[in-house]
């Protein structure tokens, strides 16, 4: 990997495009050893652009320790550098690498819960930060074996796969981010005169389908276009209200954990039903730890279609072009959510036609804002939003 160029012009784009580092800016490099050609590149272009980066290192290993042997009180601890640290850095970047997703699958799932639970005010503080404008933050995927056993390619075909997505092939990247929230933008500010979308999908497989009605009345749709997550592609809004049900297509991965078959029922905004066919104690025990973490934080559309298959990582799976996805927890002020939980968790539903289990043939979905359809069989209708 340190030999990829595109490794450089990841590191450049993360710096410069996603989080405009400008001298004197206090930077934190959060990743695991095993990215460290990443770790390297991205702090040279932080240190060319003039301001200070600090390397903070993370360890899937020091975590499954912590899970599986620390007391009820260090798991409800939540330390005070972690805290300061997000209540004063400039910028934050993070290179996920992970090497082993399934290292917290035996842990009891009261156990992460309790941890989770934790992290609340650090999610709050990220959030409210993040949303006045104090906190610039990325966060990318830097490609392990791992990872890549768990997409089921070669480390190289994934590493393809992770750079491409990025649009790291293209010989300006952030130019080419640029057109890509020129067009979200216009799909916001059309978004931002609804009131209601709603989401439909049919039976497949034994499920009842899709039908959610989500009020976005006062919300904001929010264009991401690389500068958070990358690589992007998604537009997404706080929602006031959420009626109806949603079966996700794909499994609901969080903290080393995958939830197949995932339902949830909602009634005036919270969840009142929560179903799965795996793992359903960890989804119960998760919408469990607090308050807030039945209520939905998010809803959004997915827009990268250079991502087209589940790859058991959030951060791709929920961009995915013909998807949407909502995440339960936590939800971003900017957008009009005041919801507040240590959970922020994103479930992904496929509008796409596809293939059911026995070969039969299934249509696809449908949105629709203000009874208008604008979304069919996982595109955009308008030919200005197609990408």
């Amino acid at each position: 990997m340190l030999q990829d160029p595109r490794v450089q012009r990841l590191a450049h784009t993360l710096v410069h495009y996603c989080c405009k580092v400008k001298k004197g800016d206090i930077v934190a490099i959060y990743a695991a050893p095993v990215a460290m050609p990443g770790v390297t590149a991205v702090y040279e272009e932080v240190l060319k652009a003039g301001a200070h980066p600090v390397w903070m290192g993370i360890s899937e290993e020091l975590d499954e320790l912590k899970l599986r042997l620390g007391s009820d009180e260090q798991l409800r601890h939540l330390s005070p550098l972690e805290l300061h640290a997000i209540k004063t850095i400039d910028v934050r970047i993070k290179l996920w690498a992970e090497e082993n997703s399934r290292a917290f699958t035996t842990i009891d799932p009261s156990r992460q819960a309790m941890a989770s639970a934790a992290r609340k005010e650090w999610l709050q503080t990220f959030m409210e930060r993040e949303s006045a404008g104090g906190l610039r933050w990325v966060g990318t995927a830097y490609p392990t074996i791992g990872m890549a056993q768990d997409a089921e390619m070669s480390l190289s075909e994934y590493a393809d796969f992770v750079f491409r997505a990025g649009l790291l092939d293209h010989p300006d990247p952030a130019a080419s981010w640029r057109k890509i929230r020129d067009k979200q933008q216009s799909l916001c500010d059309w978004l931002n005169t609804k009131a209601e979308v709603h989401f439909r999908a049919p039976a497949c497989d034994g499920h009842d389908g899709t039908d959610l009605r989500v009020s976005v009345d006062g919300s904001t749709w929010i264009n991401c276009a690389g500068e958070n997550n990358f690589p992007d592609g998604e537009v997404f809004a706080g929602p006031r209200g959420v009626e109806g049900h949603v079966n996700y297509t794909f499994p609901a991965c969080h903290l080393g954990r995958e939830v197949t078959g995932v339902r949830l029922a909602f009634k005036e905004g919270r969840v009142v039903d929560a179903r799965a066919t795996k793992n359903e104690d960890y989804l119960i025990k998760m919408l469990d730890q607090d308050a807030g973490a039945r209520t939905l934080g998010e809803i959004a559309i997915g827009t990268n279609y250079a991502i087209k298959n589940f790859m058991r990582n959030t951060l791709f799976d929920e961009k995915i072009g013909g998807t949407f996805h909502a995440a339960v927890g936590a939800g971003y002020p900017i957008s009009g959510s005041s919801n507040q939980s240590a959970l922020h968790w994103d479930m992904v539903c496929d509008l796409r036609p596809r293939t059911a289990t026995n070969g039969t043939p299934i249509t696809g979905g449908t949105i629709e804002a203000d009874g208008e359809l604008f979304h069919k069989d996982g595109n955009f209708l308008r030919p200005e939003w197609r990408f």
